[in-house]
């Protein structure tokens, strides 16, 4: 292992959200109706976790869990500062909640130990429910700390965050092994450069199917048909226009429409 740290990033290969479909009859995403991008959050997890290595050492290892096009999606975190990439792909896994996603994504964790550090996006764009990060800590017993804006300091032994919740900051120090979620305001995301790109190419992906995780793992909690969250009914907002009407005449005649059409809304 190299000096420093021992980071793992977990990302996720998300649609583009603008061009994105959805599957009403099915209550999901179309994700074959638009591209695939590393999810916006987990970038800002990345950059953080390139900060550190820049500072302490390390090294750093990405890991998703989806179809096996999702490889691009972790040959592009290589190209932005990863050493490492390890996708979690086999139909065992598909169609999984958050918990069995956490639990399937902490067990490719104990695989992965020892670590020091895990970073997560604080959500993801096609879920938006912030929960597989504390999730997964949960499941591995570790602390964590959520919505993290600022690292304030690193060293071999832990690590000093700054989090928000609502309208007050805390500034929490925790000891490794740890997990933190980090938000969008944490830092901006540096662009590959075309060298990295080119070698990311040609880099190896490491593959683990449901079967490389049987000696940690009970498959009894993958996938759909063991997830205990169920989409009852999917449905769009109706939405309506605002409607605007010229009101004309003398100042007295105005205040009056204005009152009628004001007593009209309350009644």
């Amino acid at each position: 292992m190299k000096p420093g740290l021992k980071m793992i990033v977990l990302v996720k290969q998300v649609p583009e959200i603008e061009k994105v479909r959805f599957d009403y009859e099915k209550g999901r995403l179309d994700r074959s109706s638009a591209g695939a991008v590393i999810n916006p959050f987990d970038l800002n997890a990345l950059e953080a976790a390139v900060q550190i290595k820049e500072k302490t050492g390390g090294e750093i290892t990405v890991l998703s869990m989806g179809p096996p096009q999702a490889k691009e999606a972790l040959k592009d975190a290589l190209a932005r500062g990863a050493d490492n990439a390890v996708l979690l792909t086999d139909v065992k896994f598909a169609g999984a909640d958050t918990l069995a996603t956490s639990y399937t994504l902490s067990c490719a964790v104990r695989k992965l130990e020892p670590f020091d550090l895990i970073l997560c996006g604080e959500k993801t764009i096609d879920g938006d429910t912030a929960q597989v990060g504390p999730e997964v800590a949960e499941f591995l017993g570790i602390p964590h700390v959520a919505y993290v804006e600022k690292i304030l300091d690193v060293n071999e032994n832990r690590v000093v965050t700054r989090s928000r919740m609502e309208r007050c900051y805390y500034d929490i120090e925790m000891r490794f092994p740890s997990l933190i979620t980090v938000t969008k305001d944490a830092n901006t995301p540096r662009l590959p450069t075309l060298r990295d790109k080119i070698k990311a190419r040609k880099a190896e992906i490491t593959i683990w199917s449901a079967d490389d995780l049987s000696d940690i793992a009970h498959e009894a909690i993958f996938g759909a048909s063991n997830s205990p969250t169920r989409v009852a009914k999917v449905y769009a907002p109706l939405s309506s226009k605002r409607k605007a009407v010229f009101i004309k005449g003398t100042t007295e005649e105005k205040a009056r429409q204005i009152a009628s059409l004001l007593a009209e809304l309350v009644l």
